[in-house]
């Protein structure tokens, strides 16, 4: 039985554009190769904190929804953990409103781009 997770990640600012794509790259390899399946992907680019962690004030978001199993989590958690790149994570379960929700606003934001094209 796998439910659908979506974890976001903040990777250190001082990290070079090919060094935070190579970091996003790792996660992303993480999930396929452990079985899991990627739902949907979004980088957010460099974000100001709501507070400052480890002294710095600035972070390059990442958001990955996927569907796995719980022990997939704890694995995917167990390695941003170890990452000295990542400096806060988030992993949230979602429940049947939250997957029709996202999937509601993605549809939306589809329709908006082919709009905006013409």
């Amino acid at each position: 039985m796998s439910n659908q997770y979506e974890t976001v990640f903040i990777l250190t600012p001082v990290l070079s554009e090919d060094q935070m794509k190579e970091a996003v790259k790792k996660y992303q390899n993480f999930v396929v190769e452990k079985g899991a399946e990627m739902v949907f992907e979004d980088h957010w680019g460099m974000r100001k904190l709501a507070y400052p962690i480890q002294k710095k004030s600035t972070g390059f978001y990442h958001l990955m929804e996927y569907r796995a199993s719980g022990d997939f989590v704890a694995n995917l958690e167990i390695a941003l953990k170890r990452d000295e790149r990542v400096i806060r994570f988030l992993t949230v379960k979602l429940d049947k409103h939250a997957v029709a929700y996202n999937e509601k606003k993605r549809a939306r934001v589809k329709e908006e781009v082919k709009e905006e094209s013409k």
